[in-house]
């Protein structure tokens, strides 16, 4: 690609900020548009890979046609496929979905700054860049460029088979290589929008958190990104998790192709995307155990458990900033675990624990219906969340010399009465009016802390560190080393505090590595 068609003079851009900017990259000219009154130029939309339909439903993503007019690039492009029919996407589903938006200040094209890639989380079953808290705007104005982008989701983004191995050696991770590809678009084209390529923080929340860690671990994303941020979540493994095994993702994908009569690959590639989507095996409302279609262990995007290539230190070498959150099994606890006395708790304990029931019951007690209740709720959390992405920021603290910044968020007030599983996201976007989902409008506590979050999550993609040597009154976010006061509790107050909850997620850890693991992600959320 030639350099000079690709510069645009984005000042003269802003000094003109009625008129929509118009920039080429190699694939051809995109129209966006500025935002109101932030000094924000955005381009939605942009294709990153052709349209995975027909003969290419479950291939590789492959490289986007060019286009000869300018494409309009002021509105958000199509959702994937959802496969929760209870969280319909923003925009109208269509196959054809894979693009992405880009923010960006709007600065000389010369200066290139920061970029952080988001991946947005839904179990891998639904979720879209669209979403209205993803609005990347509010963040760019800290000095970043923002990207977001879509991911083929559900049977359409992971179905593994035999045949389908047959053309390609691998199948199942299609959603896997979707952000792949799309990560390689934004480090070809982002210099463009005023980006640095070689500075690039890979970042997501739940699902799109595993997905981070399931590409710090993929030997295909070497020299691609320079920072990683997890979110609630890090990487599932095979035995406890979502993460299935080449043989398991390959039995459900026959199963799935039996229930649809499917006798080839030609027949799936023949049945309309609804036909597919709508045959998933999935429902949040009576299962929001992950018995759908999701990563496996398909040996070439993800060659082997997670666990091991972070504990082996043979992950990228990145920085990695990761946490999680206080209620993160409130979005799943009511459909996890049946209401029960503390007599019914404790025998259950015993029954699954054995011999490790009296750890148990120290660390998750049940001697009343209130301790028994929040005792459950911290045990799905931690299966579900916690415990996993502890293990990883562990992990990688010490295999790695690279540093690693770890948070616990426990914020509530009436805007946003419980810490539950994502709800830190609108403050790390800034997004807290556009998009909370609440009844009450944030508080000034709500927006100094929304911006306290936005500073640390903008500086770490800066520089590999939240922290600002040139401000001194904003606590200082200490190193995770695994000993002390090593992780920063985002809360009413801000400050530094001893690894939460520690000794339950060691715990958890030995059952597994002792191999008497007895509860498993699909156990622990079916519908009781």
């Amino acid at each position: 690609m030639k350099v000079f068609p690709c510069l645009i003079t984005l000042t003269s851009i802003a000094a003109a900020a009625s008129i929509d900017s118009i920039l080429s990259i190699a694939t051809g000219e995109l129209q966006g548009r500025p935002r109101d009154g932030a000094g924000i130029l955005s381009f939605l939309g942009i294709p990153f890979a052709a349209p995975p339909v027909g003969d290419l439903r479950w291939r590789s993503p492959q490289p986007v046609p060019k286009w000869n007019k300018t494409l309009d690039a002021t509105q958000y492009g199509a959702s994937c496929y959802s496969a929760a029919a209870e969280y319909p996407p923003p925009t109208p589903a269509r196959e054809d979905c894979l693009s992405l938006n880009v923010w960006t200040p709007a600065l000389n094209s010369n200066e290139k700054l920061p970029v952080m890639i988001w991946i947005y989380g839904g179990g891998f079953q639904f979720g879209s860049s669209a979403m209205p808290n993803y609005d990347g705007t509010a963040l760019s104005e800290m000095g970043v460029v923002v990207v977001t982008f879509n991911y083929r989701l559900g049977a359409l983004g992971f179905l593994a088979l035999h045949d389908l191995d047959k053309e390609g050696n691998f199948s199942g991770n299609y959603g896997l290589q979707d952000q792949i590809a799309a990560i390689k678009w934004v480090k070809e084209n982002i210099a463009v929008f005023g980006g640095d390529p070689e500075n690039l923080t890979i970042w997501g929340e739940s699902a799109g958190a595993h997905s981070v860690g399931l590409l710090m671990a993929s030997p295909l994303t070497q020299g691609l990104f320079q920072k990683a941020i997890m979110e609630s979540g890090a990487y599932w493994d095979s035995e406890h998790g979502s993460l299935e095994t080449f043989e398991q993702a390959r039995a459900k994908g026959s199963a799935f192709a039996a229930k649809l009569g499917a006798r080839s690959i030609s027949d799936l590639r023949e049945l309309s995307a609804e036909e597919i989507d709508n045959a998933g095996p999935w429902n949040f409302s009576t299962d929001p155990g992950l018995t759908a279609f999701a990563p496996n262990i398909d040996k070439y995007v993800v060659p082997t458990e997670p666990a091991e290539t972070f504990q082996s230190a043979k992950t990228q070498q990145v920085p990695l900033l990761a946490g999680f959150n206080k209620g993160e099994a409130i979005p799943f606890l009511s459909r996890a675990l049946p209401h029960s006395t503390p007599e019914i708790y404790v025998q259950s304990a015993s029954i699954l624990f054995g011999s490790k029931t009296s750890r148990f019951l120290e660390l998750y007690p049940g001697d009343t219906q209130s301790l028994a209740n929040e005792s459950a709720e911290a045990l799905i959390g931690d299966l579900v969340i916690s415990a996993q992405t502890f293990d990883a920021i562990d992990k990688q603290a010490l295999a790695s010399a690279q540093p690693v910044f770890a948070y616990y968020y426990t914020y509530t007030s009436p805007y946003s009465p419980v810490a539950a599983h994502s709800a830190e996201v609108n403050f790390v976007f800034g997004n807290l009016e556009s998009a909370s989902g609440s009844s009450r409008s944030p508080s000034p506590a709500d927006v100094a802390l929304s911006r306290q979050m936005m500073t640390y999550w903008t500086n770490f993609a800066k520089t590999g560190d939240p922290n600002d040597a040139s401000n001194t009154d904003r606590t200082h976010w200490p190193r995770y080393t695994g000993e002390g006061a090593d992780f920063l509790e985002l809360g009413t107050n801000i400050s530094a505090i001893i690894s939460p909850s520690k000794e339950r997620y060691q715990f958890l850890a030995s059952l597994r590595r002792h191999g008497r693991f007895p509860v498993t992600w699909r156990d622990g959320c079916k519908d009781n």
